[in-house]
């Protein structure tokens, strides 16, 4: 298919790719249900071919293409796997995209040893000493990426829900903005794009009749509505994210996530998140709330 047929007919091409272990596989079975023409571990030689391949049928050829590409796949370089990123992007603008797959270090380590699988860089190595290797060879691929799923803490109808809220082929006009609570003892959120810490916040924790309550309770809330610099925060973070979240649409970024930490990850982080995610949501995005650590004591 020539420059100028694409152009006309974009093909939606999404390039998967990431940590060993870190769901990859999962999330193409995954991108199948929904309707994506799937392929996994294709040799990297053969991409240019697959990508160019001119279908007599039109309908096949319109269908959304996910293609799986990582250290296990034969010839893999990331440099050249970057190349093709950038050749994509030119050739398809918004319609293509690299989709990073992570997880903490530990986690796969223990999802390695749980499933007594061999890491595919650790054949004469200890699984870390694969994780990090590998974490290294494609660093630059991470940063390339357009979108990150960190499945440290995803359950698999977790997964499922940000795989179709971020990849529907089927997809609502406007930027996806998914908004997550967390707890910055169990560390930043890998995916998010924008992190706001509000720990400087009145902490509802150290109230005896607040402490087993969270920011989804209404004496949490009005707690924090307290606080001397509730007022001037919530307006600057409105503002703030009305300036920024058109502009990311105008630069072809289709899902952005923010994200707000307090330090257990029960209280102002969560009252923040859900009041941000409705006023992103008034504001006519599609929004998804999430609550990483919610549930964690």
């Amino acid at each position: 298919m020539s420059d100028d047929q694409m152009a006309q007919h974009p093909r939606r091409v999404l390039l998967v790719t990431g940590m060993s272990g870190a769901g990859k596989s999962t999330g193409l079975k995954m991108l199948e249900d929904l309707g994506w023409e799937v392929v996994d571990n294709l040799p990297q030689s053969m991409l240019e071919g697959l990508l160019n391949l001119g279908d007599a049928n039109p309908d096949i050829e319109q269908l959304p293409l996910a293609v799986g590409i990582d250290t296990r796949t034969r010839g893999f370089n990331p440099d050249t796997l970057a190349d093709h990123v950038d050749q994509l992007r030119v050739r398809l603008g918004t319609s293509s995209g690299l989709c990073f797959f992570d997880a903490d270090a530990d986690v796969l380590q223990r999802r390695f040893t749980e499933t007594r699988r061999r890491h595919p860089l650790a054949a004469d190595r200890t699984v870390m000493d694969g994780i990090r290797h590998e974490r290294q060879l494609l660093a630059d691929l991470r940063d390339q990426a357009d979108q990150i799923i960190d499945t440290s803490d995803l359950s698999l109808p977790e997964l499922r829900d940000q795989l179709r809220t971020r990849f529907s082929p089927v997809r609502s006009a406007g930027l996806q903005v998914h908004v997550t609570s967390f707890s910055f003892k169990r560390g930043l959120p890998r995916d998010a794009d924008l992190v706001f810490d509000v720990r400087f916040l009145k902490n509802p924790y150290y109230d005896p009749e607040l402490r087993h309550q969270t920011g989804l309770d209404e004496p949490v809330r009005a707690h924090i509505r307290t606080d001397p610099g509730w007022a001037a925060f919530r307006e600057r973070i409105e503002d703030l994210l009305a300036f920024l979240t058109p502009r990311y649409g105008h630069e072809g970024k289709s899902y952005l996530t923010i994200a707000f930490g307090c330090t257990g990850g029960r209280h102002r982080s969560v009252y923040s998140a859900e009041l941000f995610g409705t006023c992103l949501r008034n504001a006519g995005h599609h929004v998804t709330v999430r609550h990483r650590d919610l549930q964690r004591q």
